[in-house]
């Protein structure tokens, strides 16, 4: 029709009704010209990455090209549905030059400027085909596909952010939002924080100045022999990492860091480092805020190019809760550093120095600092422990500088550094190491950390941990206002202005009234931590736990038997993840209503966390006086034991293996090396994650206020969806239930009206998974019932299976905390009560074993 100006449908009606060609205005075969080419691509909603398999739902948005050439034969528009009984035909679009290969790239252009939201559609393989040599060539015959694997090589299209995003905010309009850990309803009409400028008279010195062009230009060794020459006291910033880990659970979202990031790199531009990711925050971003960490630390490195970002790494656990094999936390430590980590503070959560050796081996194979980290517990001025004396502190240094380290670190994890201590501990390593950077961290649980500080520093600490005065105090670190102001004038200035820093805080103090729902309810610092001993870091996390196992009004039972748990332990160093086995410890002798004496008598019939057989195997190294062994036979059951450093006798991680999985599981889209490492790293809660971002894309660009609580009526957000572009919506009303169960919710994108189509979580389904489930006879041996309340996450065994005592059955898990339910007999399993994602109560029936 495009090339010969012939309505070749019309014509066919006209003349099956008597009309002639010439009534047609076809006089003869002459007159039908053929001028140029044509190309009709029929755009269908069919998927080309699933075997042309049909496509069906509600038409989302629909945009459509147009211009010279171009025409679009079809009637569908946004709103619409396609319906799976009929054809899946959207629309044809026909492109009209005056050569082949100008036809060709006219409807390639066009189909690149089509937008059908809602449905897959065939488009990228068309685009594909219209650009293959053999097409353009006209050599093109029916075995082209066949013989054409690549026409199924699909470039990595954008995502539809606002569309999925929608989908998001819809879902919170109709069901709410139920984040983990969150107590209470977000504050109403608490006011969007106001993101700091920079004044104009100082702007070009955005990005400028600052630690870390010394660092890149000169290398570690340099950088820290320039620390050591420092007359001042330096401080490392932890209000993006550890602050808002202690005080709201790790839930400060990229969205809040980047808004304060520009302004902390003028700000802070003196200070040695800025804490930016690692310990938690890398499963947590993941885990709770469907965000990813490596993005994350990208982003922030592009808005702070210029002070150095510190990590914290957990040696051989990486920024995980177990031990992995070397290669995978080698590659981990080496793409953390290229994404923009310059400082690793090395730690091992036992101070085990085959554990710690590693992780320093792993970060001097990049060209980042070496932070070798000792880990403070106990009490210097306690004569009654003398587990844990200056000589202890003193040995483990030694091996640290020995192995190259650039920069020794204290990591005071709990806050248990009295100023008397600081003074004694970094006055005998100045004395023994006066040509090594000491670095001190601490929290200020007790109330104690700014007293502590100023000890440290004065016996001659290079660097101490601080944070923005309103993410200070309490688990936090101490205030940097305090720090800044006490040293003032004095030869251990910080040099940091009081006024910026001041305009800084004011920021985080809008931010952290966002993340209210997330305060553990302390409002005071405790000097409780002396005896129970817990990291800062952990107090909001387990508490966050506890809540989630039905122990929040037992919380002050859990943090008793957080101190009995670590006395029965051994007495050990405690911060992750060793501290996570305390804390699983700990809730499970509440559940259990277990004793320091009962548990070891019960131990052979009990099942532990998994968290706890781990550490009795020796997955996380050798503690300092080695294990209770009475406690740990009746723990392990004849499991196998490692003994030495775990990951040296780990199989080689297989990095192909894994990109195969991630490509099966979700496409190439999702292939990239990060991913690869997080999924190795944690791959359930990485599963999670993506399918999350599938279904709604990157949510770390919401207005916190939007992905913490419904949007109201008639409430705007505006966002970044790309370079230089911004998408207005508009929230408007929520339909009524419709009869499948769906509502309707109406949004303004950009001022053009969008319905997305919810399913209202069901009444019914609340309901159900809320009854009461078949309970466990505890007089019956083989009636075997859940330890703890949680989610099944696996089920190892089925009826009519012979199994044996000490055969896995249910993998339950709560939060962190996962624990395998063990078989505690011989016999036959005649009933399984649960299947996979079930959730249990402490009691609930598992499994039914008959002898």
């Amino acid at each position: 029709e495009e090339i010969t100006g012939v309505d070749i449908v019309q014509s066919q009606i006209l003349i099956a009704t008597g009309s002639s060609l010439a009534d047609i205005g076809i006089q003869s075969q002459e007159a039908v010209r053929c001028d140029g080419f044509a190309i009709q691509g029929r755009v269908t909603s069919e998927n080309p990455e699933d075997d042309f398999r049909p496509d069906s739902g509600r038409i989302e948005a629909y945009r459509t090209p147009g211009g010279p050439g171009i025409r679009l034969d079809g009637a569908i528009a946004s709103g619409g549905s396609q319906l799976p009984y009929y054809d899946s035909l959207l629309v044809k679009c026909i492109a009209h030059s005056g050569t082949f290969v100008g036809a060709a790239r006219k409807l390639e252009s066009a189909l690149s400027e089509f937008r059908v939201r809602g449905v897959r559609t065939n488009v990228p393989f068309i685009m594909n085909v219209l650009k293959h040599p053999k097409f353009l060539s006209g050599t093109a015959d029916t075995s082209l596909i066949e013989s054409t694997p690549e026409l199924f090589d699909f470039p990595l299209l954008p995502t539809d952010l606002p569309s999925k995003l929608l989908r998001y905010l819809a879902h919170t309009a109709v069901n709410g939002t139920k984040h983990p850990g969150a107590v209470g309803e977000y504050p109403k009409g608490l006011p969007d924080p106001v993101i700091p400028r920079v004044p104009l008279e100082f702007r070009d010195q955005v990005g400028k100045g600052g630690w870390r062009p010394l660092l890149l230009e000169k290398g570690p060794a340099e950088f820290a022999r320039s620390l050591r020459a420092h007359k001042g006291l330096l401080l490392t910033d932890t209000t993006m990492r550890d602050a808002h880990q202690s005080l709201l659970a790790t839930r400060v979202r990229t969205y809040d860091l980047l808004g304060g990031a520009e302004y902390a790199s003028w700000a802070l531009q003196d200070c040695m480092s800025l804490e930016v990711w690692g310990g938690a925050t890398f499963d947590v971003s993941m885990r709770f805020l469907n965000e990813c960490p490596w993005e994350r630390l990208e982003q922030l490195r592009a808005k702070i190019p210029n002070v150095p970002f510190q990590m914290l790494l957990r040696g051989v656990n990486a920024v995980g809760y177990t031990s992995y094999p070397d290669n995978l936390v080698k590659e981990f430590v080496k793409k953390a550093h290229s994404s923009g980590v310059d400082i690793f503070r090395v730690f091992d959560s036992l101070n085990y120095i085959d554990n710690l050796l590693f992780g320093i081996e792993a970060v001097l194979e990049t060209d980042g600092v070496a932070e070798g980290t000792i880990c403070y517990t106990a009490d210097l001025t306690d004569p009654s422990r003398p587990k844990y004396n200056l000589d202890y502190y003193l040995d483990l240094a030694r091996q640290l500088v020995d192995a190259g380290v650039h920069i020794l670190g204290i990591k005071d994890m709990a806050g248990l550094l009295k100023p008397a201590s600081a003074k004694m501990l970094v006055s005998a390593l100045r004395r023994e190491f006066p040509d090594m950077p000491i670095h001190v961290h601490t929290h200020d649980t007790p109330g104690m950390g700014v007293a502590s500080m100023i000890a440290a520093a004065e016996a001659g600490a290079d660097v101490v941990d601080c944070a923005c005065d309103s993410m200070s105090g309490m688990t936090s670190q101490p205030s940097m206002g305090s720090l800044l102001n006490a040293f003032k004038g004095t030869d251990l200035d910080t040099g940091l202005d009081a006024e910026r820093v001041l305009r800084l805080s004011a920021y985080w103090e809008q931010v952290r009234a966002q993340y209210g729902q997330f305060e553990s309810g302390m409002r005071s610092g405790s000097s409780e931590v002396y005896e129970h001993e817990m990291p800062g870091g952990q107090y909001t996390n387990l508490k966050f736990q506890a809540m989630q196992n039905g122990l929040v009004e037992q919380w002050e039972e859990v943090k008793g038997a957080y101190r009995m748990g670590n006395k029965i332990l051994g007495d050990i160093v405690k911060v992750t993840p060793s501290s996570k086995v305390v804390g699983d410890l700990a809730q499970f002798i509440v559940q259990n209503k277990l004793t320091e004496d009962s548990i070891v008598d019960l131990a052979p019939k009990l099942d532990f966390p998994q968290s706890v057989v781990e550490y009795f195997q020796g997955y996380l190294g050798q503690p300092p006086g080695g294990f209770p062994e009475e406690l740990r036979r009746g723990v392990l059951k004849g499991k196998p034991t490692v003994s030495g450093r775990p990951g040296s006798n780990m199989e080689a991680f297989n990095f192909a293996v894994e990109e195969g999985k991630i490509v099966d599981k979700y496409g190439k889209e999702a292939m990239s090396e990060l991913n690869v490492i997080s999924r190795a790293l944690y791959p359930q809660v990485f599963d999670d994650y993506y399918e999350k971002k599938k279904k709604y894309s990157d949510v770390s660009i919401l207005p916190t206020k939007a992905f913490l609580r419904p949007l109201e009526t008639d409430e705007k957000i505006v966002l970044d969806v790309g370079k230089g572009v911004k998408a207005e919506i508009v929230f408007k009303a929520v339909g009524d239930r419709q009869a499948n169960g769906c509502r309707e919710v109406f949004f303004e994108l950009n001022g053009l009206p969008r319905v997305v189509e919810v399913v209202e979580e069901s009444v019914a389904i609340g309901d159900a998974l809320s009854m009461a489930k078949e309970k466990a006879n505890p007089s019956d041996e083989g009636s075997v019932g859940a330890p703890m309340a949680g989610q099944v996450i696996d089920v190892a065994c089925k009826p009519g299976q012979d199994i044996k005592a000490g055969d896995p059955m249910v993998v339950l898990s709560a939060m962190k905390m996962e624990t395998t339910v063990s078989c505690p007999i011989d016999g036959t399993v005649a009933h399984v009560a649960v299947k996979s994602k079930d959730n249990v109560a402490i009691g609930d029936l598992l499994v039914m074993v008959e002898q």
